[in-house]
């Protein structure tokens, strides 16, 4: 069942396309990622999804709901985390924590927002003023992953986590996934993407280019091997699908295209092999080959 809907969803400013043609489908109980780099559309894309630009054409529904129309009944069962968290300067955390939930609607989790503030390692007795970015990112996250919302639409949400909290916040993630809610997470953190995510979508100058589970587009990438011979190889520059060639003390690493992988391992299998490596490609890998020697338009 899909939870969140888009159909050739299209934002224009003027005669620039910010968002073109968007498809996407989150379903219930899964993790999407939507990754593509600074200005690519991703805030652009989701601020509409959100109602709070109205789309130029296309259509866009949650929980079977027009995005526009019904923005505040669906606003009642969503969670949103922006990547940049501006706070009331003279409220404590622990308040703008409360206000946020209790904005959602719904019956407070009284206990979870607790474990949460512990999880985090958060004080929420200080005003908002003198916290870090970092800690206004975990104000938001506590009242969004305290409340109980049936999708979470997070853009950017580690931004300013350290990498313990990082990894607190992909556990929160995970949790909810087990639980069966959806999550829409926006991200240029490759790792994070790839470790959280069922399905992805790569958006690039307001476009999808590829979309699909992570084992759906690694057919477009290469794979990375490691090897030692008992002979020299001779060049590979010159064979198809070879790419990225380094020796580094008797090993040679390489890139290979997923169609010319079976021919290449079949020629250096005659300098008989002491040693082979095979990694399969990731997520950063397939990114990267995208954009290329490529830019972004404005977010």
């Amino acid at each position: 069942m899909a939870v969140l809907k888009t159909e050739d969803l299209t934002k224009m400013y003027g005669s620039f396309k910010a968002v073109d043609h968007i498809n996407i489908e989150v379903r219930e109980g899964e993790v999407y990622g939507f990754i593509g780099p600074n200005g690519a559309g991703k805030s652009t894309t989701i601020r509409v999804l959100l109602g709070m630009l109205k789309a130029t054409s296309g259509s866009a529904s949650i929980f079977g709901k027009d995005i526009w129309a019904d923005a505040v009944d669906i606003h009642k069962r969503i969670a949103y985390v922006p990547g940049d968290v501006n706070l009331w300067p003279n409220l404590t955390g622990g308040e703008v924590i409360d206000l946020f939930m209790k904005l959602r609607g719904g019956k407070a989790n009284q206990k979870r927002r607790e474990e949460l503030i512990q999880k985090f390692n958060f004080d929420p007795s200080k005003k908002c003023r003198t916290y870090s970015k970092g800690n206004r990112q975990k104000v938001s996250l506590i009242a969004a992953f305290a409340s109980d919302a049936d999708l979470y639409i997070l853009d950017e949400p580690t931004s300013g986590l350290d990498p313990l909290m990082e990894r607190t916040f992909q556990e929160c993630v995970m949790e909810a996934s087990n639980d069966g809610k959806s999550i829409l997470l926006s991200s240029h953190i490759l790792s994070e993407v790839e470790r959280l995510c069922d399905r992805v979508g790569i958006i690039r100058e307001g476009r999808i280019i590829e979309s699909g589970s992570l084992d759906e587009l690694r057919h477009l990438t290469r794979t990375n091997l490691n090897v030692e011979t008992k002979q020299a190889i001779p060049s590979l520059d010159d064979m198809e699908g070879v790419h990225h060639i380094e020796k580094k003390e008797g090993t040679l690493s390489f890139q290979v295209d997923t169609e010319q992988l079976d021919e290449v391992v079949h020629y250096i299998s005659q300098f008989g092999v002491i040693k082979l490596e095979s990694a399969p490609p990731t997520l950063e890998d397939l990114f990267m080959r995208h954009y290329e020697g490529a830019s972004g338009g404005e977010s």
